[in-house]
């Protein structure tokens, strides 16, 4: 650590950097950001920058607020978008207690909790996402109608696109900060876009995300457009998701393989994969937070809304993408509620903790579905055993407050906060009148 910090610091004056932003993310995975000058960054490698933690989002009670942000060096990145002869760079940070100690509001911190035990059972877990998103020719203010970017579809190809351009910008500044992007396409719906990066450790693909949602913003800026990863923007279109590929290693090997097994998958995957869905109901207030993610769910375009897996089938939750023969290091499962807008240090911690929970305990892999599970009646999939996920965030609230794997891998005080902010979402958004229950009612009543 002491080597990076030095190549840190070597670095602010060799590329004339006059600010460093120190990036964090509050309980609900909105960025936060505090600019110190270069100056004073070896004091903040050391004892960390003082700040008041009940100013932010479920950090800390007012008569215990005062907390530290150490800066990660090994996050060390210059941001494209701030160059010129004021150069900046980012860190994102660990945050701490007075006395040292990791906070326990640190959505970063309950990710490095889970990922040390996976780490105690030999474990490295791998994630992959692909995330999707909307590019609007206007903000929307008001409750107006967003307007889409492009009128395209699924992998449409524009001679001179707006989109085409703006993904190839976003994944140009992305890898200049080190961020591999893996493809790029456009999505289903008018003005969505996808981008899926690369394989990497859980903690930096949170961070990486957090940095994506960071540069998507920035670019569409530049270009006096608007970028949302809202889960479901439109009624008629699909939503945005963020299909997340899985896996563990020990050491070199995929331990999610197992040559000549079914689909090749070894027993510690399909004890995952059933962990997985055994806990589904109580972690999707994690993986789909908001409101709006039931909409999505609830609202087909291969968006999963019953718990069952199956190989290669998009209207599963967990998918076992088309095995490789000659490639077993890519064994892997892939599980597809998730939204983009979701936190993703609490998603991966509490995806982590469920598959894990089925490798301790054992837990067996009911049969896959082969069928397209939304084109089902509710009387064939109660006869298969398929049961639905959550359908609003009142039943996934309702799912979660019981549930001690997600008490335990969040840590009681972010458990708690998360928990009475989502209540009070969904109270406010019960008590709305909406458009469509005066189109229907109004002129009837």
């Amino acid at each position: 650590m002491e080597k990076q910090q030095q190549f840190v610091l070597r670095s602010l004056e060799e590329r004339d950097i006059r600010f460093v932003r120190l990036w964090f993310t509050d309980v609900l995975g909105f960025l936060k950001s505090v600019a110190v000058a270069p100056a004073e960054l070896e004091n903040a490698f050391s004892e960390g920058i003082g700040f008041d933690g009940s100013a932010i989002e479920g950090f800390a009670r007012v008569y215990e607020a005062d907390m530290l942000a150490k800066p990660d060096p090994t996050t060390f990145q210059v941001l494209p978008w701030r160059g010129g002869s004021n150069g900046t760079a980012r860190m994102f940070c660990d945050i701490l207690m007075p006395d040292g100690s990791p906070s326990y509001a640190d959505p970063r911190h309950v990710l490095k909790r889970a990922l040390g035990r996976a780490a105690e059972q030999g474990f490295t877990f791998y994630t992959h996402p692909e995330v999707e998103f909307f590019v609007f020719k206007n903000q929307p203010t008001g409750g107006e109608e967003p307007i889409p970017v492009d009128a395209s579809g699924f992998f449409d190809h524009t001679a001179h696109g707006i989109a085409q351009d703006f993904r190839r910008d976003t994944i140009t500044m992305l890898e200049d900060m080190g961020i591999s992007v893996e493809f790029s396409h456009h999505e289903g719906a008018p003005g969505q876009q996808e981008i899926d990066l690369r394989y990497a450790d859980a903690l930096a693909t949170a961070d990486n995300l957090m940095t994506f949602r960071a540069v998507v913003r920035e670019v569409a800026l530049s270009q006096d457009l608007y970028a949302s990863f809202m889960p479901k923007p439109f009624t008629a279109w699909p939503g945005s998701g963020m299909h997340t590929h899985v896996s563990l290693f020990e050491g070199d090997r995929n331990v999610f393989h197992e040559p000549g097994a079914e689909y090749q998958l070894s027993k510690v995957a399909r004890s995952f994969i059933a962990g997985l869905l055994r806990h589904a109901p109580e972690i999707t207030a994690v993986t789909n937070q908001w409101v709006n993610s039931y909409k999505r769910l609830r609202g087909g375009g291969e968006a999963p809304a019953y718990i069952c897996w199956g190989h290669n089938n998009r209207s599963a939750l967990v998918r076992v993408p088309m095995y490789k023969p000659d490639k077993g290091q890519s064994a892997r499962i892939e599980f597809r509620s998730l939204d983009s807008a979701c936190n993703p240090y609490l998603a991966y911690a509490i995806i982590l903790a469920a598959g894990l929970k089925g490798i301790e305990e054992g837990y067996e892999l009911p049969p896959g579905a082969e069928d397209d599970v939304w084109a089902l009646t509710d009387r064939e999939r109660r006869a298969m055993g398929i049961d639905p996920l959550p359908a609003s965030l009142d039943e996934a609230i309702q799912a979660m407050e019981n549930s001690e794997l997600v008490a335990e891998t969040l840590g009681e005080h972010v458990f708690e906060f998360f928990l009475r902010n989502k209540r009070s979402e969904w109270n406010e958004y019960s008590l709305q009148v909406t458009a469509f229950e005066r189109a229907k009612m109004l002129p009837v009543m």
